[in-house]
């Protein structure tokens, strides 16, 4: 879901006790289930929400467009749905190599 930084402020608060916008929310229908869900096509991992408005500051921040600003965000979403995390150094780490690597597949 695309929405803006008013909806998304209203998740992260309600979900994470975050009273502040943010650029991407994912919400996992395999939360406890397995650290890394199966992907398999007729299953659905969850639901990802991204801040268009963020999205835009950020693109105009780092230079690039909003189409890659949304693919990253998009991706970094998919990522956590599919068991991923960034809370800590080495995780960071792992996460982000992912990206990186998944965003050169887009030629990003």
């Amino acid at each position: 879901m695309f929405t803006d930084d008013k909806f998304i402020r209203s998740l992260n608060n309600k979900y994470r006790g975050i009273d502040k916008p943010t650029d991407v929310l994912s919400f996992s229908l395999q939360e406890g289930a397995i650290k890394s869900p199966e992907v398999e096509s007729n299953k659905l991992l969850g639901d990802i929400i991204v801040s268009a408005e963020t999205a835009q500051r950020q693109a105009d921040n780092l230079n690039h467009s909003l189409e890659k600003e949304l693919t990253v965000l998009l991706i970094h979403g998919l990522l956590h749905l599919t068991g991923h995390d960034h809370e800590k150094g080495k995780d960071y780490k792992i996460m982000r190599e992912k990206e990186s690597k998944i965003l050169k597949i887009f030629d990003l």
